[in-house]
């Protein structure tokens, strides 16, 4: 995603002159900034100290502009703030009681000594924690920095302001409770002792900016070690708002998702998944490529692990060649790969009404102002055109019904299920320019949730005994009770 546009204000001591605010808004102009406020907190004889707030591109521009500033003949410059760094100072999240502490008889339900007859319970009923503390709707949203948005490998404190920032969107849309868990560790074997070692108190696991190919490592080692949901939502949260934006994408053009020949570009963690996830929706002829060329079996350059279990389990007309020979005839191109990869040349190959959706961020595989005219859906990861493929529409309300199923496990089905309800959303306003439902839709969560805790109720991966596991079975009983009311 673009960075966006920050809003920065700068203190600025100016001599009290006739003519002096004008010289520095002329060197705001030639900054091309925009001033959005400008206040007069002070004044002394000879000096006026005013706050003059603008939006600038980037920090170099703010740098920049402060520069010239400071050299103005009779302007200081105090301090410069901005509105970014004020959104995170202090940090971002912070926990709240749910029950006061305000007399000895709190202190006595809260803990000692009342305290002592839930562990006793929890001791006696693993089960119970579910019901009697927060392990019901807890997630740890664990990294180790090592795939940080497009910074790479910052590290794990490096990474907290955005572990923060997932936990805030994890409980504004799904109520759920997350922890940022950083874990100094670049080994997978060890970095999943770690995880395994305190994931006790949590109801799921989000792994979070964990550099491929590490990340699948570790997460099939997670999942076979924990009785816990596991969720990367790198590759996972992509591959279901990409396949909720396919199903609708299909419908625009008048094709049937199983009948679509694709091709996924950037066989990295999203990718990956993408691939995995549309072959488990029915699509099944899939191209992968990467800057080698087709992954099929054949290939030698540049294959690893994961590409040849792709190429075993994709390209079922044994393409061989560059992006070009993928593309003839496809009906579908995913990119998430790298920026402008993705020439008008090799769209002109592609079948009629060809779907695109390039997601490459913040500069995609196509630019959208480019494909127009070429491409009869485009999407792109990016808020400043239409389609936007955000995750932030899949992993609040996924974790919001594992939670309350207390499910066990994710699943393809449950996956499946998330991102035909993201599909659902849109409805009647179908259209080419409108295939997913904004990030800032507030019935996407619940609707998410509620098809995520049906399918793991339905498959069985509920914890027996839980809040998740007594909701269906009070269900059925209802459900029942009412036929037999009814014969």
């Amino acid at each position: 995603m673009p960075p966006p546009q920050q809003t920065v204000t700068y203190s600025l001591a100016v001599q009290n002159l006739p003519g002096m605010l004008t010289r520095v808004t002329e060197v705001i102009d030639r900054h091309e900034a925009v001033i959005v406020g400008s206040e007069r907190t002070d004044a002394q004889r000879h000096v006026i100290i005013r706050a003059i707030s603008v939006e600038v591109a980037d920090d170099a521009g703010a740098a920049a502009l402060g520069a010239d500033l400071q050299d103005l003949d009779g302007v200081e410059v105090l301090g410069i703030s901005d509105d970014v760094t004020e959104a995170h100072l202090g940090g971002k999240i912070e926990l709240h009681n749910r029950r006061p502490v305000e007399t000895a008889h709190d202190l006595s339900l809260v803990y000692t000594p009342g305290v002592a007859k839930i562990c006793r319970a929890i001791a006696a009923d693993p089960v119970e924690a579910y019901r009697l503390t927060i392990k019901s709707n807890a997630v740890a949203v664990v990294t180790d920095g090592s795939a940080v948005l497009g910074l790479g490998d910052i590290g794990p404190l490096a990474s907290l302001p955005v572990m923060e920032g997932k936990a805030m969107l994890l409980k504004s849309f799904g109520d759920v409770d997350a922890y940022p868990l950083l874990v100094d560790e670049q080994d997978p074997d060890t970095f999943v002792d770690t995880v395994v070692r305190v994931a006790s108190g949590f109801g799921g696991i989000n792994l979070e900016d964990i550099s491929a190919p590490r990340c699948f490592e570790i997460e099939g080692k997670l999942r076979r070690r924990l009785d816990i949901p596991v969720f990367h939502d790198d590759q996972h949260g992509t591959a279901v708002v990409a396949l909720a934006a396919l199903v609708n994408a299909a419908r625009v053009v008048d094709k049937d998702l199983a009948d679509l020949r694709v091709v996924v570009q950037g066989i990295g963690a999203a990718g990956v998944a993408i691939a995995n996830l549309l072959a488990a929706a029915g699509v099944t002829d899939l191209v992968g490529v990467d800057r080698d060329g087709i992954i099929e079996p054949k290939r030698k350059q540049g294959m690893d692990p994961i590409r040849r279990r792709l190429a075993k389990q994709s390209n079922p007309r044994g393409l061989r060649g560059d992006q070009g020979v993928a593309l003839d005839g496809a009906d579908v191109f995913i990119g998430v790969s790298g920026p402008e990869s993705l020439p008008l040349e090799n769209v002109a190959r592609m079948a009629r009404d060809p779907i695109v959706f390039a997601m490459a961020n913040p500069v995609p595989e196509l630019h959208p102002d480019l494909a127009e005219g070429h491409v009869a859906v485009m999407a792109t990861g990016r808020s400043d055109f239409p389609n936007q493929i955000n995750n932030v529409l899949c992993f609040p309300g996924i974790f919001r019904g594992l939670l309350d199923a207390a499910a066990t496990k994710v699943t393809d089905r449950m996956k499946i299920a998330a991102a035909e309800a993201i599909a659902g959303i849109v409805g009647d306003d179908l259209a080419a320019d409108h295939v997913v439902p904004s990030p800032f839709d507030r019935t996407v969560a619940p609707a998410v949730a509620g098809a995520v805790a049906d399918v793991a109720r339905a498959e069985g991966h509920v914890r027996p005994g839980s809040r998740g596991s007594l909701e269906e079975e009070a269900a059925a009983a209802a459900h029942s009770a009412a036929r037999r009311a009814l014969s």
